[in-house]
């Protein structure tokens, strides 16, 4: 009695294995049940891909109201002391000049200011030659029309020591016309997207999607590219135009099609 007591024991306990090696496969890890695949071979197209995309440009040409002049002094001599002052002294001519055309401060910024020393190649060797200073200004002029004047009267003020390295045009405040050429920039976008509709023969619906670009407005920037270039002597008057600059606004416009 016993010994089938005992013979049952081992029978379930080899059974309990059995069933757990089952559930953990071949190496003992636990299976994964893999889920069927669709039999469909359908694909799913994504609907924001659908439609007519385009996109509308619009630009308007208005003339700069602000004048970005860069100028300043470049004095050199033998020693540091003495390029220095001779820059300074020249340079408050300069000032004195902004100044007096009603200039303001703010309207004023330092370019750059450096000191740096001349040498030159004698008998294989370096030569100290002297020293030189150069003093640059960014100035914003509001009154474009007074731009050649004031160009003439800080080259007097200066005298030798001025130079000026560019000249540049923009538009003060933009905003004011973004109106305009975001009304012009769809206007542009429905054109090519009628245009594109008509040659598919297909029904042109609504904007589902319109996304706003980038706004180009002319900036100024300065043409300085090492050593300022020395300005020769004033004329009597120095003509400075203008011209007319563009502002353009580009949109994304997608439109439902029937």
């Amino acid at each position: 009695m016993k010994r089938k007591l005992l013979l049952g024991l081992a029978l379930a306990l080899v059974l309990i294995t059995v069933g757990a090696i089952g559930c953990y496969g071949d190496f003992g890890f636990p299976q994964q049940q893999v889920p069927e695949l669709p039999q469909s071979g359908n694909i799913i197209v994504n609907q924001q891909n659908r439609g007519i995309w385009v996109t509308g440009e619009g630009k308007i040409s208005v003339v700069p109201d602000v004048a970005i002049l860069s100028l300043g002094v470049e004095a050199q001599a033998m020693t540091v002391v003495e390029a220095q002052q001779q820059a300074a002294e020249s340079m408050a001519a300069v000032m004195a000049v902004l100044d007096s055309y009603g200039i303001a401060d703010k309207d004023i910024r330092t370019q750059y200011f450096n000191i740096y020393p001349m040498w030159r190649w004698q008998d294989d060797q370096e030569i100290l030659v002297g020293y030189r200073v150069n003093n640059m200004v960014t100035v914003k002029i509001r009154s474009v029309d007074e731009t050649g004047a004031i160009i003439d009267a800080v080259v007097e003020a200066g005298g030798d020591y001025t130079r000026i390295n560019s000249i540049s045009f923009t538009v003060d405040d933009p905003t004011d016309y973004y109106d305009d050429v975001r009304e012009l920039a769809m206007e542009d976008a429905q054109e090519k997207a009628k245009q594109l509709a008509k040659l598919a023969k297909v029904e042109l619906g609504a904007p589902t999607y319109i996304s706003e670009g980038s706004i180009y407005v002319p900036t100024p920037y300065d043409f300085y590219r090492g050593e300022a270039m020395p300005v020769p002597a004033p004329a009597p008057t120095t003509p400075i135009s203008a011209g007319e600059t563009e502002i353009r606004l580009t949109v994304q416009v997608v439109y439902s099609i029937g």
